[in-house]
């Protein structure tokens, strides 16, 4: 048996590799833009920042130290320079598809970091291997600025995997969906119509406020607003606002809210403060061309009919009176039944007129009888 030269034996010591192949290596330098291994093979391995990860802003010398064991795939045999260029993310990216592969199947909850906000979403980054989710499947409800998730960990399922075509698909709005519904079902199994319950106010419109309830939104419809009027939701309520509110009906999924507590409807006293007789200050707060109606207080509106706004005749009540404008006024008829109140200006003039013909008629007599006096 012949003996094998030094040459031969160093030969058949080092290995040969492939492209494409998967080949682990000791770290034996860390330089700032690249990672030196020894695969044990004539030339080292290369691994530059680019092919280290997705992260440009890492720092390899942090990342990395010098006797690490590495496993990376063979890009390149040979770079020209006799090196061979491996890739580590490349290799992280596969095992991290086969983890979401498992995750697609299984519909497993995954947490990573956002890593990027685009304008049509967000980029998280599962060992090494990106996902995207489309803005729509960011959040359960229309979210304008999506920056707010940036660098923080989201949670999510993978609800489309087709790798070869790179469309790897998150969603956060289903687990979002499901957590609701499940605080949604425990939120109507202890409320019930008259509970006064406590919210946050989550969008304000023309027509009313919806109300976060933990678990649900309600409608606070702007006639439930107060006794009173209100013109401007927006002026009352803004988003963030903690409220406390009267469950006033449940039908279904929809919760109809108020805030007209039945301790603090004015017409419990109105009897008392409006009977028949009664002269009262108010506002003229609407007018048509039958009358005008005027706020004696909040949620409580009289009648001020045409044709007792004057002795004289009045065509229309905006011919004589303007919205906002104070009236003095007496109370001609009251119906605490239908809520309804009858006021009369016309009334309180012929009262003054008749009270001034007393007063004549008094100073009259009294002239007469000092005359009868005098010729006695």
């Amino acid at each position: 048996m012949s003996e094998l030269s030094f040459e031969q034996m160093l030969g058949e010591s080092v290995k040969t590799v492939r492209n494409g192949e998967v080949v682990e290596g000791s770290v034996i330098d860390v330089k700032e833009n690249e990672i030196i291994l020894n695969i044990g093979c004539k030339a080292d391995g290369i691994i530059t920042k680019n092919e280290y990860s997705n992260d440009q802003s890492i720092d390899l010398t942090e990342a990395v130290h010098v006797g690490d064991t590495m496993s990376a795939k063979v890009l390149k045999v040979n770079d020209g320079e006799g090196q061979v260029i491996l890739t580590y993310k490349r290799l992280a990216a596969e095992k991290g598809n086969k983890r979401l592969e498992e995750a697609y199947k299984t519909e497993e909850v995954l947490k990573a970091p956002v890593t990027q906000v685009l304008d049509g979403g967000l980029c998280v980054v599962v060992d090494e291997a990106r996902v995207f989710i489309p803005a729509s499947l960011v959040s359960d409800t229309y979210e304008r600025d999506l920056t707010k998730y940036a660098d923080q960990e989201i949670e999510f399922v993978i609800t489309e995997f087709n790798p070869k075509r790179r469309r790897i698909i998150g969603n956060r709005k289903q687990l979002l969906l499901a957590e609701r519904a499940e605080k949604q079902k425990e939120l109507m199994a202890r409320i019930a119509p008259g509970d006064v319950v406590e919210g946050v106010v989550k969008n304000v419109t023309d027509f009313g406020v919806f109300i976060d309830l933990g678990g649900a939104d309600g409608l606070l419809h702007i006639s439930e607003m107060s006794w009173g009027r209100v013109e401007n939701p927006r002026k009352v309520f803004q988003a963030g606002d903690e409220v406390k509110v009267l469950i006033k009906e449940i039908k279904g999924e929809k919760i109809a809210l108020s805030l007209k507590f039945e301790d603090q409807n004015p017409w419990l006293t109105a009897a008392e403060k409006y009977a028949i007789g009664t002269v009262i200050k108010g506002k003229v707060a609407r007018m048509t061309d039958f009358g005008a109606f005027v706020e004696l207080e909040p949620g409580v509106d009289a009648l001020l009919h045409v044709s007792q706004i004057s002795r004289e005749h009045v065509e229309k009540p905006s011919d004589v009176l303007e919205i906002g404008q104070e009236v003095e006024t007496k109370v001609v008829d009251f119906n605490g039944e239908d809520r309804k109140i009858s006021l009369s200006i016309k009334a309180l003039q012929t009262d003054a007129m008749r009270a001034e013909e007393a007063a004549s008629q008094e100073e009259a007599d009294a002239q007469e009888e000092s005359a009868a006096a005098e010729e006695e």
